[in-house]
């Protein structure tokens, strides 16, 4: 049986929860600069509390009997799998060879996403796709060139391996949120792979702050609470739900928005002031966006099953 078709209505709202998601994980920098805490341990914090709130107010019997399908466990620890090392690879990836080029790697996956989306997921690579993605690129690359050019970079054999490893690890993420939104609930999906973020993240986390002799801060609690609570908890809902409404290659192209809207943050959080190449950068995945908004129709899904999906 095929996928039923999404509603017009309901693909713009698809719309509107990416962006929205987007627009909110663009703060996840400045609030991670605005602490001292070693990242992993910001992170089990981050995804400890939004998976402590989603329990809270999700944790039901209809979610219960989700995770009791055949196969959904095996799929929701891959899920959780390919985010948790996606997110170690691109830290690495960004140590080891600089920011710049960590991130543009990074970001890489939305062109992943468009090659794998046809065979993995039964989704079409729609003729808007291909200038959206050459519009969020060239916006991407201004942002980040200033570091590029300023020796912000480190062409290391480790980095670059380790920044294609996750843009493609990542790829294969949203491609499998994508398919586990038709047969589970958006929060069933947060909620699993918050709760294995963290507990995968968290000997690391250990390690770190116990090797180092850290001591958590106020500042530390007040950061990871705005970023489990509203830039996980509640963002990330968003996401997942508005993926579940519209192409997985326009969700990950629109993701282009979270490091446009960053130097925003860093502005009015931390007094940073955007360079022009950044401004002008947030404008052209500005224009990514409005493309595929605008003109971008619903990518016609091939015929298949959920179980049969080549992904799963």
């Amino acid at each position: 049986m095929a996928h039923a078709e999404v509603p017009a209505v309901g693909r713009g709202r698809g719309y509107a929860m990416a962006i929205s998601a987007y627009l909110i994980f663009g703060a996840i920098g400045a609030l991670v600069d605005w602490t001292t805490a070693p990242e992993s341990l910001l992170l089990v914090l981050r995804f400890g509390m939004a998976a402590a709130v989603l329990a809270i107010f999700f944790a039901r019997r209809p979610l219960l009997a989700e995770l009791r399908r055949p196969g959904v466990v095996r799929l929701l620890l891959r899920m959780g799998a390919l985010d948790a090392v996606s997110q170690l690879c691109f830290f690495v990836s960004l140590r080891a060879a600089g920011v710049a080029v960590g991130m543009f790697l990074f970001y890489s996956s939305p062109l992943v996403i468009a090659l794998l989306a046809p065979r993995l997921g039964g989704e079409r690579t729609e003729p808007i796709v291909w200038p959206a993605l050459g519009l969020g690129l060239a916006g991407l690359a201004a942002i980040v060139a200033p570091s590029l050019l300023g020796g912000g970079a480190h062409w290391s054999p480790l980095g670059l391996a380790c920044g294609l490893a996750a843009a493609v690890l990542f790829a294969l993420y949203m491609l499998l949120v994508k398919a586990l939104t038709r047969r589970l609930a958006a929060t069933t999906i947060v909620l699993a792979d918050c709760t294995l973020n963290a507990v995968l993240l968290l000997p690391l986390a250990l390690f770190q702050t116990l090797h180092s002799g850290y001591a958590v801060t106020g500042r530390d609690l007040v950061s990871a609470a705005l970023l489990g609570v509203v830039c996980t908890a509640f963002a990330y809902w968003l996401w997942v739900a508005g993926v579940e409404r519209i192409p997985v290659q326009h969700a990950s192209i629109l993701g282009y928005l979270e490091p446009a809207t960053a130097p925003l943050y860093a502005l009015l959080l931390l007094g940073q002031v955007p360079a022009l190449g950044t401004v002008a950068g947030g404008a052209l995945i500005i224009a990514a966006g409005l493309l595929l908004v605008f003109f971008g129709g619903r990518a016609q899904a091939l015929a298949e099953t959920t179980a049969g999906a080549p992904l799963l």
